[in-house]
């Protein structure tokens, strides 16, 4: 898959080793959305053992990362996603997408479509019929960027802090 993107190509390609520290750059993108009351820094942590774990699935071909190569300012890693099985609590096994991260120079540039069209392409190679992922519900714009994609929201997750009043983090 190409696109121009600012006259530079954009290439969606699995993940090489040489794309680790690209890769886990991203890391921050995936932990805009979250709660006000959870730590950003542990948010941020998360993801890059996600990352870490998605990339080494990959190479044991237990799913899959495609990263988005090129675009601007100077080429390189601009975006990432991974996908993988995931049994739904029906029994059914779906497609699931662990992480979708943009370089914020590249957002609205047709990158997230292309990483999610190579993790949809990658669910119907395995013979799965849904792909599903979770966002954070305060990350409004991942939100309508998934709806705009054809995706419905399946679930909601509520949380409830024990802390006393005043005391939260």
């Amino acid at each position: 898959m190409d696109i121009e993107e600012h006259q530079t190509p954009v290439r969606i390609r699995p993940v090489r080793d040489e794309d680790r520290q690209a890769v886990l750059a991203l890391a921050p993108r995936l932990a805009e959305g979250v709660a006000a009351w959870r730590d950003p820094g542990a948010a941020t942590d998360a993801a890059r053992r996600w990352l870490t774990d998605s990339i080494t699935a990959a190479q044991d071909r237990r799913g899959a990362v495609f990263v988005a190569d090129g675009g601007p300012p100077a080429g390189g890693v601009v975006g990432v996603v991974s996908v993988n099985r995931q049994q739904h609590f029906t029994g059914v096994t779906d497609a699931y997408v662990g992480e979708l991260a943009v370089d914020p120079r590249a957002v609205r540039g047709g990158v997230g479509r292309m990483l999610m069209a190579a993790a949809e392409d990658w669910a119907r190679r395995q013979g799965l019929r849904h792909l599903t992922l979770e966002t954070g519900a305060a990350n409004t714009t991942a939100r309508q960027f998934y709806a705009a994609l054809g995706y419905h929201e399946e679930g909601v997750r509520l949380t409830r802090s024990l802390e006393p009043e005043g005391t939260a983090s």
